[in-house]
């Protein structure tokens, strides 16, 4: 039963559970924990609780331990290819989700442990099966860093063709 007031879409989540179904990322690589506010293919917020049993800790400044930058924006990347495929139904399982592109990145704070990373990404435009998306990830409700992101999903018939 839909408890939304009629003409309203209610917005979707997934816990990682859903998440492993739509992305074939797996610790230590699966950087998203839940997401939530899933508004079709048009936005949604993923969450990553940081914490210091994370691998990368371990040798990236493990005096003061600092979660790269590239895996930040690959949370956003996997926030937004999770989006695209939970867009196109429960039924429908991709093979891969292709990062296409990273433009205009920019880090303004260091995560560290015990932060709650959120990964906002918001559909600039698509077409096909490749999407542009927005992301910011934020800290307390600050940007820690932003980038254009480009993904696109591919099937297993493409995958052939693109490795042959």
């Amino acid at each position: 039963m839909n408890d939304a007031p009629e003409g309203l879409q209610q917005l979707g989540a997934a816990d990682v559970a859903r998440l492993m179904k739509l992305l074939p990322h797996r610790f230590p690589f699966l950087l998203v924990d839940r997401m939530f506010d899933m508004d079709r293919d048009e936005s949604a917020v993923g969450l990553k609780n940081v914490t210091i049993n994370e691998p990368f800790f371990q040798g990236h400044f493990p005096e003061y331990p600092v979660m790269p930058g590239v895996l930040i924006i690959e949370g956003l990347a996997q926030t937004a290819g999770a989006l695209c495929v939970h867009s196109l139904g429960k039924s429908y399982t991709p093979h891969l989700v292709y990062f296409m592109g990273i433009d205009r990145a920019k880090f303004r704070k260091p995560v560290v442990p015990g932060d709650q990373l959120y990964f906002h990404v918001r559909k600039m435009r698509s077409r096909g099966r490749a999407w542009r998306f927005f992301g910011e990830a934020k800290v307390e409700g600050k940007t820690v860093a932003e980038a254009e992101i480009s993904a696109m999903i591919v099937d297993s018939e493409e995958t052939a063709h693109l490795h042959g």
